[in-house]
């Protein structure tokens, strides 16, 4: 009966609307990843496997959402340095025979039955630690002190993961949830506006010494396929399926291209190109809704968040989403370079569904530990 009360307590406690959404989500992703993989390359990425590791990775998802709510991080947050370290040790075992390659990059840990991939769980520790650190110096923000050993710790992660992984895109978000965490926590616009100009004088020199020739080609052929049509053929038959759905699709499991296998990764991530193919503009509508509206109810969160420190971590963990929702939607319509990034809640992948009802979690925590209205 006491166990029966708790559940109540929990859920009575817990943002429901936090978790009612991710599993729509999911629940739509997955009829999604049905379709993708109906008619698999290989026999053993059929679509009754898919689903049932995709099943199996949102019920523990569900539970790290539980897990992740019920620990107050902010009786940890003294200890952000040594998460930080943490950090960039998980990125380090990429270089121990744990680390495995896929699709040209050594981004995953191989753990017996199932693989992880280092720098998913990093965004979470990065929130977690980026969140304490500018609450720590939080009445500094506004001048150049503050603003160096916030961005170091935001280079350092982010040299952690490109030179463990070479995963840019991954950099990318790093750098992303910190832009929104520090224009969350007051920082001046002028630093804003500096901080876009050095990047834009920056690319010559990332474009001639830190970009890979594939990464380079993958964006030049967003301008001229000719470049390379073999580079520009993912990116290419992504945006035609998706032109081809019209306003409402040529039906679920119809999908010439999608049924066809014309489109690779289709069920991780290019599973909106499905999206747009066999549900047309509606289907790609409600998916951007949805997610929409998830992202808002991290932004109230963090707005409701009783302390500086639980504020920044619902707005991270919004700022993860908004990014990765805009860059993988942008990655399929062909305005943005292939990167290899999933859509949040819909791709098919255990550990970014893992870590997305974990970032969840965090944010339910910040809710349920949130002032009284009477004291608001």
């Amino acid at each position: 009966m006491d166990l029966f009360k708790t559940i109540g307590n929990y859920i009575k406690n817990t943002d429901l609307y936090l978790m009612l959404l991710a599993l729509t989500c999911s629940v739509y992703g997955m009829v999604l990843i049905y379709s993708a993989t109906l008619h698999p390359v290989s026999v053993l990425d059929g679509s009754t496997r898919n689903l049932f590791i995709q099943g199996a990775a949102v019920v523990l998802g569900l539970g790290a959402f539980v897990v992740m709510s019920l620990i107050d991080l902010e009786t940890m947050s003294g200890w952000w340095k040594i998460f930080v370290l943490v950090n960039i040790g998980l990125q380090l075992l990429l270089f121990t025979p744990l680390g495995i390659e896929a699709n040209g990059q050594r981004a995953w840990l191989k753990l017996g039955v199932t693989n992880l991939q280092p720098g998913e769980l990093g965004k979470l520790i990065f929130i977690f630690t980026l969140a304490a650190h500018i609450s720590e110096i939080r009445e500094h923000i506004g001048e150049w002190r503050g603003l160096f050993v916030i961005g170091l710790h935001t280079l350092i992660m982010m040299g952690a993961v490109v030179i463990t992984s070479g995963d840019s895109g991954m950099a990318i978000q790093y750098f992303m949830i910190a832009l929104v965490m520090l224009f969350a926590a007051g920082l001046p616009l002028k630093w804003l506006g500096l901080g876009l100009g050095l990047g834009i004088v920056s690319i010559p020199f990332l474009w001639n010494f830190v970009l890979k020739g594939y990464q380079i080609t993958r964006i030049l052929v967003l301008f001229d396929p000719s470049i390379d049509p073999d580079a520009a053929r993912q990116a290419t038959y992504g945006k035609i399926a998706i032109g081809a759905g019209q306003l409402s699709g040529q039906g679920l499991t119809h999908g010439t291209m999608t049924q066809m296998q014309l489109v690779s990764e289709n069920h991780t991530d290019y599973l909106f190109s499905v999206a747009g193919e066999e549900l047309g503009f509606l289907g790609c509508m409600l998916i951007i809704a949805l997610l929409t509206l998830l992202i808002a109810r991290l932004f109230y969160v963090s707005y409701r968040a009783s302390t500086a420190f639980s504020s920044l971590l619902a707005v991270g963990v919004a700022g993860m989403l908004l990014f990765q929702t805009f860059m993988n939607i942008f990655m399929n319509v062909g305005l943005l370079p292939v990167m290899g990034l999933t859509l949040p809640f819909f791709s098919y992948g255990g550990t970014s569904v893992l870590t997305m009802y974990a970032a969840l979690g965090i944010a339910a925590g910040v809710r349920m530990r949130e002032k009284p209205s009477w004291l608001q």
